[in-house]
């Protein structure tokens, strides 16, 4: 079951806050299942605390494809669109 320890030491990468390493076991995690979406939602969340707002978009598109009603998704989503949109006004500024 190296998925489901993969997945517990992304979890406890991201409560410590170290969200670069996090990304790297969910990504290691999805070589090993793509059908387990909390694991685009967590390194969803993990990408939008890093700023990266179009792969935390990116990752939870993938999840409402498959499941249009998770609720996760759809907020994290939202989160990177509200992230984008900043991103974009402060670029105007300059």
């Amino acid at each position: 079951e190296k998925f489901k320890t993969l997945k517990n030491e992304g979890n406890d990468l991201v409560k410590k806050g170290k969200y670069e390493e996090a990304v790297k076991k969910y990504s290691e995690c999805m070589k090993l299942n793509t059908k387990e979406y909390t694991i685009y939602t967590n390194r969803a969340l993990c990408y939008l605390k890093l700023y990266k707002y179009e792969e935390a978009k990116q990752d939870c598109d993938h999840v409402l494809q498959i499941e249009d009603s998770n609720i996760k998704a759809f907020y994290r989503r939202a989160l990177a669109y509200k992230g984008l949109q900043v991103r974009k006004k402060n670029m105007a500024g300059i």
